[in-house]
């Protein structure tokens, strides 16, 4: 990693059955719902939001196909972040 800290890793499977490996950057609360962002590990310079749901066998994630909810979800991480800046 180049900033030196160590991340989750997960393996998502598609909808065509292609399984993908990705860096779990972050998971929050918004609104009354969890997301993720992820970071696939063959392109470093792309970042996923996704919604996580959580059901009795597991929990899913769930892709955000409006661009503007999509938005509105990682400026309000980036406020989050910036009011309260990690050690």
């Amino acid at each position: 990693m180049a900033d030196g800290r160590e991340r989750d890793h997960i393996t998502v499977e598609d909808e065509n059955g292609v399984q993908k490996q990705f860096a779990v950057e972050a998971l929050f609360d918004m609104e009354d719902s969890s997301y993720a962002l992820l970071k696939p590990e063959e392109d470093d310079n792309d970042t996923i939001v996704m919604q996580v749901k959580n059901e009795e066998d597991g929990q899913y994630l769930i892709s955000i196909d409006d661009p503007d909810k999509k938005e509105m979800i990682l400026d309000a991480y980036e406020i989050a972040v910036d009011a309260n800046p990690a050690d």
